[in-house]
């Protein structure tokens, strides 16, 4: 059996730590990634080693990766990531 490496206590933790200090990058995911063309209220409600999971103006929106994450690490490196690709 596969461990879990995002059980709820690490997405959550990722999500609460999303929601409360870059909307700007939800906003930014909604926008380029889920194809939502002016979200207005932008909420992450999971993280899985397969996609983010938004809730947006709310509608359930998945946002799948481009590799399956191995651990919060990559989480946040791909996060990132995903923003910076867009500025360059």
């Amino acid at each position: 059996m596969s461990k879990d490496l995002f059980p709820a206590d690490v997405s959550k933790r990722i999500c609460n730590h999303m929601n409360l200090d870059h909307k700007d990058s939800l906003i930014t995911y909604a926008k380029h990634y889920g194809g939502i063309s002016n979200p207005i209220h932008v909420e992450l409600v999971d993280i899985t080693k397969n996609a983010m999971h938004l809730e947006v103006d709310e509608e359930s929106v998945e946002i799948l990766f481009d590799h399956k994450l191995k651990d919060s690490s990559d989480a946040h490196k791909t996060l990132v990531s995903m923003i910076k690709s867009l500025s360059d």
